[in-house]
């Protein structure tokens, strides 16, 4: 079944709660119902197999605990109530008790998602406006069994769903998932270079942490992933979700997987870290960005000053406007020490933390000290209008502490900005789409560690001359015509680590009196010296490949002869302006060839207008 069809099907709920509803009350009563049916589905066909096992255990006296998780397929979870949704539908009279009764079956885990829904509080309202029956034999007729319904097409289903109660209340439903493509492109870039995860047969064991974990979107898929290229290799999930809605999504997406629901943490993951001092070997997340952290200030603070490097947040803090580059810190701290094997994750960013803040600020100060350390593997430059609740452009960020040795000490740039197709109907702000062409080739880019360019055939009319074709350094270019020559618009790029660094220098020059007179210091470390005038300073960006003496002597004393550099106030910044390395000079058209069409257009609204008068 088609998740959007399903989706669409299970909306069809909400015309019964109109009028008793508001329209961003409907998600109150629609997503735990969806859950409670899926955990449903799920358990059908063990549920003589439970009961029988609990009246047999109940009967010897022991914990039947262990036994029903073995007797309903070790999932995790089971319900020791003969009772089902249609089988409530048997006992109109006495439905919301029986409901009650049902989930109060549920074995803990699965009892605390519908605590997280609050459901005891929607089935009481739902009673009240006579409307429980109907709801229940609305759900009690979908057939969402696992092999109706697979587990990818479920999680689609919950985020359409989401995402449409997120409109409807002007929410940000991008807080709560992200797109699969883009998932698809990530977990690519993360296994690629693993070999001895991917190859079939090694009966491996890997982490992997979210800590943003939304509806376990990028969980989901990362194991699917693994398990499509090697089904003997085993990766244990762990997230962290502040929504309580979508923790309770995630949490019993989890369960149906047969994953340990106990590493599905709900709270604040910037001021209450659920994993503490747990490593990972992956790590995904899609941070919220633009959204500030004043709320945590005062515990992350407190980490910042008293813990330092021991703590998450060593580097530096962003302003308090953004909180994405927080979860980057988060991340970092997560990952394995290379003597263990080391970690690679990926994230997802806007462009401010590329660039935003000058030397010595919160955000260049992260970005030193994740370039400096070697950890940044690549940043892919997303196409526009990709995410459902904004059209900005987004950035993943690879980092590793592993790198391969051909990686040391390099970043790779790749700039995916035209790898799109437009979707069929838009979803909210998310009108393009990534093909799996187009996955694939940023897929293999990175994994061949390469520079490429888009390169265009014009002809001797400058007109192309068939479709662009992706051309890498080693690649031969494409022959051209007599007269024509070749567009390169670049793609992939690589720089040194060092190239994206600077220091900013403070250019002083002599505070004069009004016979232009130097004027000198009088007391202490400023006697005899020239003292600076404050309204001719200046500050120049010396790149670290280059040296501050010459560079002084070149760009700055030709024009002011008596300055000089305060050394005291220099700062070493780094930033990655990532669309700057890609931009294509496009030479404006000659004047002769702007005369000539203002001519034509001319001659054309003449005749036009002769034959009107005609």
């Amino acid at each position: 079944m088609n998740h959007q069809v399903l989706s669409s099907f299970i909306w069809s709920v909400a015309d019964l709660l109109r009028g008793d509803y508001k329209q961003s009350e409907y998600g109150r009563v629609i997503l735990p119902f969806t859950v409670l049916r899926r955990l449903d589905c799920v358990l059908a066909a063990t549920k003589p197999a439970v009961l029988a096992e609990q009246a047999s255990r109940e009967k010897m006296g022991v914990n039947p605990e262990p036994f029903l998780r073995r007797a309903a397929g070790n999932l995790g979870f089971y319900n020791t109530s003969p009772l089902d949704l249609p089988t409530l539908l048997g006992d109109q009279d006495h439905i919301g008790r029986n409901l009650y009764a049902y989930v109060d079956a549920f074995s803990p885990a699965a009892r605390d998602i519908f605590e997280r829904f609050d459901f005891h509080a929607q089935v009481e309202r739902l009673a009240k406006a006579n409307l429980l029956y109907l709801v229940t034999e609305k759900f009690a007729h979908i057939d969402l069994r696992p092999g109706v319904v697979d587990n990818a097409q479920m999680g689609l289903a919950f985020e359409e769903l989401i995402r449409k109660f997120a409109e409807i209340s002007n929410e940000t439903a991008g807080e709560h998932f992200t797109p699969r493509e883009v998932i698809r492109l990530m977990v690519n870039l993360l296994f690629i270079e693993d070999d001895d995860v991917l190859t079939p047969g090694n009966a491996v064991v890997r982490t992997l942490y979210d800590p943003t974990a939304g509806t376990g979107g990028m969980l989901s898929v990362a194991g699917e992933y693994l398990l499509e290229h090697n089904p003997q290799a085993r990766l244990t999930l762990y997230g962290q979700e502040l929504n309580d809605e979508s923790y309770a999504i995630c949490k019993a997406d989890m369960l149906i997987k047969g994953q340990d629901v106990a590493n599905i943490v709900a709270g604040n993951t910037l001021s209450d870290d659920g994993h503490g001092a747990r490593k990972f070997d992956y790590m995904l997340s899609n941070p919220p960005f633009g959204v500030e952290w004043k709320k945590v200030e005062k515990a992350v603070r407190q980490e910042h000053e008293q813990k330092g490097f021991d703590g998450r947040f060593g580097p530096g803090l962003p302003r308090v406007s953004d909180g994405s580059m927080l979860f980057l810190l988060h991340l970092l701290a997560k990952m394995r020490p290379a003597r263990d094997g080391g970690s690679r994750f990926g994230i997802v960013l806007n462009g401010s933390p590329l660039f935003t803040g000058g030397a010595g600020s919160g955000e260049s100060e992260i970005r030193r000290y994740v370039l400096e350390n070697d950890l940044l593997e690549a940043i892919v430059g997303l196409p526009p209008d990709m995410f459902y609740n904004t059209g900005i452009s987004t950035y993943v960020w690879i980092l590793s502490n592993r790198k391969p040795e051909d990686r040391r000490g390099y970043v790779q740039l790749i700039d995916a900005s035209s790898f799109w197709q437009k979707m069929r109907k838009s979803l909210g702000s998310k009108r393009k789409e990534m093909s799996d062409g187009h996955i694939d080739t940023v897929t293999r880019l990175f994994g061949s560690f390469t520079e490429a360019e888009l390169v265009t055939v014009l002809d001797a009319a400058g007109q192309p001359v068939g479709e662009p074709q992706l051309v890498t350094n080693t690649d031969e270019p494409p022959t051209t015509p007599a007269g024509g020559r070749l567009k390169r618009v670049p793609i992939a790029r690589i720089f040194r680590n060092e190239d994206f660094g600077y220091t900013t220098v403070t250019v002083e020059r002599p505070l004069r009196d009004e016979a232009g007179n130097v004027v000198l210091g009088l007391k202490g470390r400023q006697k005899g010296r020239p003292q600076p005038d404050s309204a001719l300073r200046d500050t120049e960006n010396v790149p670290l490949t280059e040296d501050i003496s010459a560079y002084f002597r070149r760009e700055v004393l030709p024009h002011a002869p008596d300055a000089w550099i305060d050394e005291e106030k220099s700062r070493v910044g780094y930033e990655i302006p990532f669309n700057r390395h890609f931009y294509v000079f496009e030479p404006p058209r000659s004047l002769h060839a702007i005369d000539e069409e203002l001519k034509a257009v001319s001659a054309n609204i003449m005749r036009m207008l002769g034959e009107l008068a005609e």
